[in-house]
């Protein structure tokens, strides 16, 4: 994938991609490159549209599940009780707060 997106940042620039312009772009953020990749990578991208190749793309993309339903959240309480609604929305906020900042670390470090 790495080598693939140094391909269309290149293309993208307005150069034509090879295999050193590619290893040289991956090496700049500390990527190294694998040179068969890039191989297969020019070979399958060879004499091909780059446009048409992502038009293909995002039509099959469009097709593929992406997760599940929408999460529906509760909604905004009604203006008809003054301020007791808002006062309510802070306490709960606040109920969460504390229950994120408790589970944070569950006495363990990531990293020990």
């Amino acid at each position: 994938m790495k080598h693939l997106a140094a391909y269309l940042l290149l293309s993208l620039a307005g150069k034509t991609p090879d295999a050193k312009s590619i290893t040289s772009l991956l090496e700049t953020v500390g990527i190294e490159a694998d040179p068969d990749r890039i191989k297969t990578l020019l070979s399958e991208l060879s004499d091909k549209d780059l446009n048409e190749i992502i038009s293909e793309g995002s039509s099959k993309l469009s097709s593929v599940p992406s997760g599940g339903g929408a999460v529906s959240s509760g909604g905004a309480a009604g203006a008809t009780g003054g301020s007791a609604p808002a006062e309510e929305a802070k306490k709960e906020e606040a109920k969460e707060e504390e229950k994120e900042e408790s589970d944070e670390d569950m006495g363990f470090g990531l990293f020990d």
